[in-house]
């Protein structure tokens, strides 16, 4: 149960500076998902780089107390989940902007109804448009009691994909995947960390004295939505089984969501830390011992790799990140997907051995220092300019659509 942990080699563009790159996403900071801090270091990066980024994304309620250069669309907060916003269609709207400043390729982040007409706009003006699969929305049906719904959003998100020239996706698992459901022109396009923010030298007694941890006290770390999907009863199960081995040991979860009240019900010891950002966080990951994480609805999963350059043991299923990040009992321990006795085993092996999981961390660490960002831009811009010179296999994508 072995997986490679380095990053898929990507082309290398032809780069011109000065791209004018139009960003089409329907989250973005200060917004708290990986989706958001993945897009936000791609646009910092490619601007970096010399690029002119156009960033459209819907209007956030603190938009009107900051400066920005965004171009800001109408949309609605998503039911469940009113800290985040669905952008609204804007076909008309793109058409006229991109008509007076038309740009090179158009980067469409999201599938939601701005994503989409961003999709129809571009095809209007004959623009490359390259797309990013982001969000496991099919896999979340069964959580939510809506299995039926699978299929009909599988079609939809292959249609609008199968329109670009081509979707990246972060793990060749994925591409595999999604090549089985009919979606074409798949690049696998890595993710990256940044190893400086997420460091294992900001490591906190005054927060682990917080938590009720001393030097000795193992504590179990898992970060994101605290949302049925992330299936965060295996994390509770695993910190209970490693709380049978030692029974000092914490369990903190940082994050928000729907499911909290019930997680709060189920595991009331607990730490609850809500949603943190920055430093703080960077501090939350640091000052734990072990990661867990059972998700099996990621695409990619960035805590896994954020945990990793934190120096964390990391426990999760071999399944996205992890899958492709951790090599089995040298930078960290994967259990077969869906494999809970695993999970849990291995969870106990942790807890009785902490110089191991000590050693796991170390390793972690190593690995995720390869994980370059500036190898993942040039391979995001790889596909932009494969996308702005189409073969004839991607010229059916790109041809313009007839207007109505």
């Amino acid at each position: 149960m072995t997986s490679t942990h380095s990053a898929p080699t990507q082309p290398t563009a032809t780069r011109r500076q000065g791209w004018r790159v139009a960003v089409v996403t329907e989250t973005y900071p200060p917004e708290v998902n990986g989706v958001a801090v993945t897009i936000s270091r791609i646009v910092e990066g490619l601007r970096a780089q010399g690029h002119q980024v156009q960033l459209i994304r819907p209007r956030q309620a603190g938009d009107a107390n900051r400066t920005t250069n965004d171009c800001l669309m109408r949309g609605l907060p998503i039911p469940r989940y009113p800290d985040l916003r669905m952008g609204l269609p804007a076909t008309g709207e793109l058409l006229r902007r991109w008509r007076e400043a038309r740009p090179d390729v158009v980067h469409l982040v999201t599938e939601g109804p701005l994503g989409w007409s961003a999709l129809r706009a571009a095809r209007r003006l004959g623009l490359p448009v390259v797309s990013d699969f982001r969000t496991n929305f099919h896999a979340y049906t069964e959580h939510y009691g809506l299995s039926w719904l699978r299929r009909p959003i599988v079609a939809y998100l292959r249609h609008l994909h199968n329109r670009t020239a081509c979707t990246m996706v972060p793990t060749a698992a994925l591409q595999q995947e999604l090549a089985g459901m009919g979606f074409e022109r798949l690049q696998v396009v890595a993710r990256g960390v940044d190893a400086q923010r997420f460091h294992p030298g900001l490591r906190s007694g005054d927060l682990r004295r917080e938590w009720g941890a001393d030097d000795d006290t193992p504590v179990v770390l898992c970060v994101g939505r605290l949302a049925p999907e992330k299936n965060l009863d295996a994390v509770v199960a695993a910190w209970r089984a490693m709380a049978e081995v030692n029974p000092r040991t914490r369990l903190v979860l940082v994050g928000d969501g729907p499911d909290r009240p019930r997680l709060m019900a189920l595991a009331p010891e607990a730490i609850f830390m809500g949603t943190q950002r920055g430093d703080a966080l960077a501090r939350c990951y640091a000052s734990a011992d072990v990661f867990a994480f059972a998700s099996l609805t990621e695409t990619f999963g960035n805590v896994v790799p954020e945990a990793m350059a934190s120096g964390l043991a990391v426990l999760a299923y071999q399944h996205a990140a992890a899958g492709q990040l951790i090599e089995h009992r040298h930078n960290g321990v994967l259990a077969p997907a869906g494999d809970e006795t695993t999970f849990l085993r291995l969870a106990r092996t942790l807890a009785s051995d902490p110089a191991w999981a000590r050693h796991l961390g170390q390793q972690a660490r190593e690995t995720a220092q390869a994980l370059d960002w500036q190898h993942i831009l040039s391979g995001i811009e790889a596909q932009y300019l494969a996308a702005m010179s189409p073969s004839p296999q991607t010229s059916s994508a790109l041809r313009p659509a007839r207007a109505g």
